[in-house]
């Protein structure tokens, strides 16, 4: 195994917030954010540094998104290798997870007529235990990078606050969005400006939370 980069200061203190913002939010900050939180006089500061971790290959920076920070699977497994080795036994073994497909209306997310399949996979790739993974569909998700055919890593929740990324009910249909709630209402948030936001009565009856999303997999790293 390579030896981890050297950082800066600077660098690890970068690195550790977008880790941080990943596991509590699930997404990355924004350059502005992180500027913000720093003391930084304008993103453009923030993105030096972006560039500098991408270079040494801590994260990869994607191009026209606002959002388009990753951590690489490696550095994740490094993140998570330390705390997975001081838990106790039983949580290092694998996680046998259910995979979700199409969701019938009015039934609960985790009945076996939904469970396409299931997976074994490592606890560690998740920055808490998930229950199900959730199949995605569509793009308004884009530019966070949960892309249609991903699977979504979700642990079971009735509640959020906001900035958290939630599996919600909305009608008959079961949706993967950005919780905001304000004192007009909630809504939900695509991260992609071709959507709409969703506006949801707080005494609404056909919407509730399912879940927070913990982690990501690429549809495709599974055949």
């Amino acid at each position: 195994m390579q030896d981890r980069p050297k950082l800066t200061a600077r660098q690890q203190q970068i690195f550790d917030l977008v880790r941080n913002a990943i596991e509590s939010t699930g997404a990355p900050p924004t350059r502005a954010e992180i500027a913000a939180e720093l003391g930084f006089k304008s993103a453009n500061a923030a993105e030096e540094h972006l560039q500098a971790l991408a270079r040494k290959g801590m994260l990869e920076l994607v191009g026209g998104t606002s959002r388009g920070i990753r951590l690489k699977s490696d550095q994740l497994d490094a993140v998570n290798r330390a705390r997975q080795f001081s838990l106790p036994l039983p949580a290092l073994a694998q996680l046998t997870l259910p995979l979700i497909g199409r969701v019938a209306a009015g039934a609960p997310i985790l009945a076996q007529e939904h469970v396409e399949q299931t997976y074994t996979v490592e606890p560690g790739l998740f920055s808490r235990r998930p229950d199900y993974l959730l199949k995605v569909k569509g793009m308004s998700m884009r530019d966070i990078g949960i892309l249609d055919g991903d699977l979504l890593a979700v642990q079971s929740a009735s509640e959020a606050r906001n900035g958290q990324i939630v599996v919600a009910r909305v009608g008959e249909e079961v949706t993967v969005k950005r919780f905001k709630r304000s004192p007009d209402g909630i809504q939900l948030l695509p991260e992609n400006p071709d959507f709409q936001p969703i506006v949801i009565d707080e005494n609404s009856e056909s919407f509730s939370i399912e879940g927070l999303a913990v982690g990501l997999i690429r549809g495709q790293g599974f055949n």
